[in-house]
């Protein structure tokens, strides 16, 4: 997600610095599954064996997803309309369960049932403090299919802060126009699809969404085709449910090609015309990107207008905020390769736990920096970037406390992008840029479409580089101070 109205004036020029010692942390998070093993799988199952994951309980959210079930794969077949702000779904889960039950569940807001079958069978379900539980008994490791069938009006979930500049409700919102849109971090997938939303269990996708004539349905994936009103998406490699999104309503279309023949869909409503030459700075972005960071990990881009205050990095199709149209050029430029940077990381590696979010932003942010630097020299030197950044630092771990300890009820803090951003600045000053960037291009190939943590990254760049930066990992992440600056190794 991009960085937040509350940093926006002050770190939009900043570039980062420092280092200390600090105390390891343990790993929390579960080791991924394989995504190209059958895991075990049999008969239709095997087809969806790119989803298999290890799902956790998640630290900070732990009322959100579960790790009883390892949702394989989504098929939704979707219709909205707008007269009656009604959504009309059938959710096709394919699922593995983790352990013996008598009974499942998954997150879904209160729409009304309308069908429910467990392999094909009649089965009992009910939706309770948006928890969909089917009365249906599981074993390990013995997939199901389940079929749900609902019926409503999308209602939005709150967002777990209230000091964030663009905070927001979460979840599929309706516009004053019945048009749809979804901004959904750290959860909220679950209010237009049952799910289980959390970011450790990934899964595969078919989206195909109803919409009015005259007008557009989007959704994350690649684009496969319009039959009539229907508007098909597919992903055929993970993805987490805060990375999906859905938009419908009266769109424009454009479309543009990337790096290595990479197709790009432009998504835009008639009167934001003028926003258009900056989302077709997206192939622009992705080169840079591969330059720095390695091949752009999935097989099709694009990116959406919406109504909201915010921007994410929703995986295939970026979803924009329209306030960054009205904010000109410059800010959309910046937050727009924000974005595709995430899908480097966050989207092609993903956190299986919301305690390290600071892993999807920090590199995130850092990128955008490095980007601003070359693109706006101008705007500042590279000793003020500097200067600023650890000011900001020390402001960000004093009112929310170091980033690798992130409290729950202040979701995606500055400190999280500011003071990440930094310490990855010491690497890479410490480095050089030949070994910095071969450590975050391999970070990404090397652990494509799989869950990673705090421990499993402190393991990859220790081993990847030849020496030992535990201290000044976690230095940056547990500090309540900024760290100290330091140079380069020696050679």
């Amino acid at each position: 997600m991009h960085t937040r109205t509350a940093i926006a004036a002050a770190t939009l020029l900043a570039l980062l610095g420092g280092c200390t010692s600090g105390s390891s942390t343990p790993d929390t998070a579960a080791s991924p599954a394989p995504a190209t093993s059958s895991g075990g799988l049999a008969g239709e199952y095997t087809s969806y064996a790119a989803g298999l994951s290890r799902p956790v309980v998640d630290s900070q959210y732990p009322q959100h997803g579960t790790d009883a079930l390892d949702v394989l794969h989504y098929g939704l077949e979707l219709a909205w309309s707008p007269a009656e702000r009604v959504l009309t779904g059938t959710a096709t889960l394919h699922l593995r369960p983790t352990r013996d039950a008598a009974s499942f569940h998954l997150d879904f807001k209160p729409y009304t049932i309308t069908s429910l079958t467990v392999d094909g069978k009649p089965a009992t379900g009910a939706v309770t403090k948006e928890k969909l539980v089917v009365q249906a008994p599981v074993k390990a490791d013995v997939p199901v299919t389940l079929v749900v069938g609902y019926r409503g009006k999308p209602s939005t979930t709150p967002w777990p802060t209230t000091t964030r500049g663009d905070n927001h409700p979460l979840g599929l919102t309706v516009s004053a126009d019945g048009g749809l849109w979804t901004m959904q971090e750290p959860f909220g997938a679950f209010t237009w699809y049952p799910a289980n939303d959390h970011p450790s269990d990934e899964a595969l996708y078919d989206i195909a969404v109803t919409a009015p004539p005259g007008w557009s349905a989007i959704a994350s994936g690649t684009p496969q085709g319009r039959q009539g009103d229907t508007f098909r998406y597919r992903s055929t490699v993970p993805v987490a449910s805060y990375l999906t999104t859905l938009a419908v309503g009266k769109y424009e279309k454009a479309t543009g090609t990337g790096p290595h023949g990479l197709p790009i869909t432009y998504w835009y409503h008639a009167d934001e015309a003028s926003y258009l030459p900056m989302m077709q700075k997206t192939a622009e972005h992705l080169q840079w990107l591969e330059k720095h960071f390695g091949p752009y990990p999935f097989d099709s881009a694009g990116v959406v207008m919406v109504e909201s205050p915010s921007a994410m990095e929703t995986q295939q199709m970026v979803t924009m905020g329209e306030r960054f149209g009205q904010m000109g050029p410059r800010s959309f430029d910046g937050t727009l390769l924000h974005e595709w940077a995430h899908h480097w990381f966050g989207d092609a590696v993903t956190p299986a736990d919301w305690s390290d979010f600071w892993l999807n932003e920090g590199w995130a942010l850092y990128a955008q920096r490095l980007y601003e630097a070359e693109t706006y020299p101008g705007e500042m030197s590279q000793a003020e970037r500097i200067a600023q950044n650890r000011e900001l630092d020390g402001t960000y771990r004093k009112q929310y406390g170091p980033p690798g300890k992130p409290n729950a009820a202040e979701f995606g803090n500055t400190c999280m992008y500011t003071c990440v951003a930094g310490m990855l600045r010491q690497l890479h000053q410490a480095l050089g840029d030949d070994r910095f960037f071969a450590l975050a291009r391999g970070w990404v190939q090397d652990n494509l479409h799989t869950q990673q943590s705090r421990a499993s990254f402190t393991a990859y760049v220790n081993r990847k580089t030849g020496h030992d930066f535990t201290a000044l990992l976690d230095a940056w992440l547990d500090s309540p101070t900024t760290p100290a600056e330091t140079g380069p190794l020696p050679s």
